[in-house]
């Protein structure tokens, strides 16, 4: 179990995406990609700083191959939000700065 996204257990099962009727945010990659890790302290702030508002998750597709098919994944990292009903309302590949994933939270009506 990672200590910066308590859902994540590493190949033993991924947490529930999208999490029900909350605004979701997940974070595709892998702990040894540079991107991904350039973008492991900004999913721990917003984990902390959104918490009980909005999931912040991460799932290590390396460590977990079913993943990157399940959600068509072609590069990583990728970021996919979704919305309190459970749709995806967007997605990004490659390092997402935290004003970023900010703004499209904000977007959502988290604050």
């Amino acid at each position: 179990m990672t200590a910066a996204f308590p859902g994540v257990t590493g190949a033993e099962q991924l947490p529930q995406v999208p999490v029900p009727s909350m605004v979701t945010m997940v974070d595709l990659g892998a702990k040894k990609c540079i991107p991904c890790k350039m973008m492991a302290p900004i999913l721990e702030e917003l984990t902390k700083e959104y918490q009980g508002r909005a999931a912040v998750l991460f799932i290590d597709v390396w460590e977990n191959p079913d993943a990157g098919q399940k959600f068509n994944l072609r590069s990583i990292p990728t970021q996919i939000f979704y919305d309190a009903q459970g749709k995806e309302i967007s997605r990004h590949e490659g390092f997402m700065d935290k004003a970023a994933i900010v703004a499209v939270l904000r977007q959502q009506g988290v604050q």
